[in-house]
């Protein structure tokens, strides 16, 4: 059960988020937070966000707002879900472990990236069937084919194929920050890490953060020869080709995810996958990317009968996923979010976010008088409402 006092004392994300820049390093703070470039995508995915208005209905008399939702032939307990991130290990010791538990719990998917600090046989326990998988696309074909059955074998149902890295980002921010991976053995690096207790000694207790799903490929538990390793065989190779080989692998549903033009979404029909994730990687990779949500109706408008829309970047509360559900998707998925809340929270963390989450739906479908989430669309405003 959610902690009720935390939702007093961190009633939203953003109180999360100031708990979590004063309880990790410095450099976790960067990798967390940061964008690329002039970050001007992470104002546009967040300011884009707040523009999209509602008009709320009243005199419905008393009713129950039901947040269940039914993707790929299974229900979960919310229209929302944990988006993969990488490095997770670096906030906080043990995320990955956390966010799969809570996830489990509470029914919502939990997804493990390529990258994540754990492995996919140990989440996996955890998770249960509640486990999703994000496939950074290796280069070699018995990298992935290995991955691809470790994860399934584990029981991940459902399969993310990242399709927007295509090339590594500058992310100025982070190099400013010195962030490096494994982080530097620098007098600054031991003194912010000193200034975090906390961190320090979770950090100490569970070991630094490696990438322990890859280690059995590069032959190797350093994590600077795993970072290079990575460098060297992940990324810059997904096709239309190579997704379609991904798809005669994988037994579950495969979504493409980072989709911002409409002709690639088509594209993703054509190919036979089951979904999409509208984004742009959390503004991460190019600073001069639409925002996710103003592609969003356009492409759900194109290609949403004939696949399942999910959506992410830019989402930090239950009103922003009510916008994304209004203007088209099926399904969001946050990620920054609830790294923030286990950042600031440690083992609570999963919990306190989802809860958060759910509290928040509840009050805003309440206030908007809306008793069911495919109704939303009828109580946009503005340029956004339907003719």
């Amino acid at each position: 059960m959610a902690d009720p006092t935390l939702l007093q004392k961190y009633p939203s994300f953003a109180d999360l988020a100031r708990r979590a820049k004063s309880r990790i390093p410095h450099f976790a703070w960067e990798y967390l937070d940061s964008g690329t470039g002039a970050e001007h995508g992470v104002d546009r995915n967040l300011t884009a966000m707040s523009e999209i208005r509602f008009t709320p209905r009243f005199l419905l008399g008393e009713f129950e707002t039901d947040l269940s939702t039914t993707l790929f032939g299974r229900e979960y307990a919310a229209p929302f879900g944990i988006a993969p991130v990488g490095l997770t290990g670096l906030m906080w010791p043990r995320t990955e472990w956390i966010l799969a538990e809570a996830a489990a719990r509470a029914r919502i998917p939990y997804t493990l990236s390529t990258v994540a600090t754990e492995t996919p046989e140990t989440v996996g326990a955890r998770a249960g069937d509640m486990s999703w998988f994000q496939l950074y696309p290796p280069r070699d074909r018995d990298i992935r084919k290995d991955l691809l059955a470790r994860a399934a074998n584990a029981g991940f149902t459902t399969l993310l194929v990242t399709a927007d890295v295509p090339a590594s980002s500058q992310r100025e921010r982070q190099k400013r920050a010195e962030v490096s991976v494994p982080p530097r053995k620098s007098l600054l690096t031991y003194w912010r890490a000193a200034v975090r207790p906390q961190w320090a000694l979770e950090t100490l207790i569970h070991g630094e953060p490696r990438f322990r799903m890859l280690e059995a490929y590069a032959n190797s538990t350093n994590m600077q020869e795993l970072a290079q390793f990575v460098g060297h065989n992940f990324g810059g190779t997904l096709s239309w080709d190579y997704l379609a080989e991904v798809c005669e692998l994988w037994p579950g549903q495969v979504v493409v995810k980072g989709i911002l033009d409409v002709g690639d979404a088509r594209r993703c029909v054509e190919a036979g996958v089951d979904g999409i994730v509208v984004s742009n990687h959390g503004a991460r990779q190019f600073d001069g990317a639409p925002a996710s949500i103003e592609v969003l109706p356009t492409i759900a408008e194109a290609v949403g009968d004939d696949l399942a829309i999910l959506f992410d970047s830019g989402v930090r509360g239950g009103l922003d996923i009510l916008r994304a559900l209004a203007l088209g998707a099926n399904f969001v998925l946050l990620g920054r979010a609830f790294i923030f809340s286990v950042a600031a929270l440690g083992e609570k963390g999963g919990e306190h976010a989802i809860e958060l989450l759910m509290s928040d739906l509840r009050s805003c479908l309440g206030n908007l008088g809306c008793t069911d989430l495919a109704d939303l669309p009828q109580f946009l405003h503005g340029a956004h409402a339907a003719d």
